[in-house]
């Protein structure tokens, strides 16, 4: 009788790289948060990571676009746009199913990592060299009200 060993697949993990700084401190930190809290995701403890990145992820883009208003960044809506459609795909993403199988845990650490390093080296690159040429100072914002932030907690705004 031949057995055929059971086959694990590697965990989809990318981790933090200098080369996605975009030249705004604070923002880089959270940045680089956010992809230890993507390679911390496992079948054992997701339940509790995917909360704690979701209450980062508000926070993050609660403080980038703080920063995006305050100094006027002129692709602020289309920015907000990008985070929006974030928040969006991740909570039709946990809808799809309460079994947090290796499979699934999987796939939401590849969109994780997909949209972090494609949203990074594109949009938020291109605000921080904007940003760079229009030097102005900044200090990290508190949370505020922006649009994003009660939608990103599953709540809706009060007015």
């Amino acid at each position: 009788m031949t057995h055929t060993p059971e086959v694990h697949k590697a965990p989809f993990a990318v981790e933090w790289r200098e080369g996605f700084c975009i030249g705004i401190d604070h923002l880089d930190r959270e940045h680089r948060h956010l992809f230890s809290l993507v390679l911390m995701l496992n079948p054992d403890t997701v339940a509790c990571t995917v909360e704690k990145l979701r209450e980062y992820v508000r926070i993050h883009f609660s403080h980038e676009q703080a920063v995006m208003e305050k100094c006027s960044y002129p692709g602020f809506e289309e920015h907000l746009k990008q985070h929006e459609a974030f928040a969006a795909k991740v909570a039709e993403f946990m809808m799809g199913g309460n079994d947090w199988t290796e499979d699934r845990v999987q796939e939401l650490r590849r969109y994780l990592n997909k949209w972090l390093i494609t949203h990074i080296m594109t949009h938020d690159m291109r605000f921080g060299k904007w940003f760079a040429a229009h030097r102005q100072p900044v200090t990290k914002p508190e949370v505020g009200s922006s649009r994003l932030v009660n939608r990103l907690l599953g709540r809706h705004a009060h007015a």
